[in-house]
């Protein structure tokens, strides 16, 4: 194999390999199932929700949670994800305490 071929080979390899990792969060989601209790104890069920950004919760908030998803999530009981979160395992869930606000927003870990 001549310099020039081996050269060129390496450099295709180079640049699959940066546009392949710079395209590799478009689109990604949490596989799974995430279901929120609302405070007045209705079941919300979101499935795959993306990996990107704050997540709104409805309106009144949840109550509970069960994480059924391959990533970690934080809750906030900011609209925003800021302040104060709680950290919910993969395959695990919570619940907020009673007297304390309900959560209004999440975020995937990844």
């Amino acid at each position: 194999m001549s310099v020039h071929r081996r050269l060129g080979t390496a450099a295709g390899a180079v640049l699959l390999t940066l546009s392949v990792a710079g395209c590799s969060d478009l689109g990604r989601t949490a596989v799974g199932t995430i279901t929120f209790e609302t405070g007045h104890e209705n079941e919300v069920l979101v499935t795959s929700p993306s990996v990107k950004g704050c997540h709104k919760l409805a309106p009144a908030g949840a109550t509970k949670i069960e994480n059924d998803t391959l990533v970690d999530i934080l809750m906030y009981t900011s609209e925003n994800c800021r302040g104060a979160s709680i950290y919910v395992p993969t395959k695990s869930g919570n619940e907020i305490v009673p007297g304390t606000p309900p959560w209004r927003s999440y975020r995937v870990v990844h």
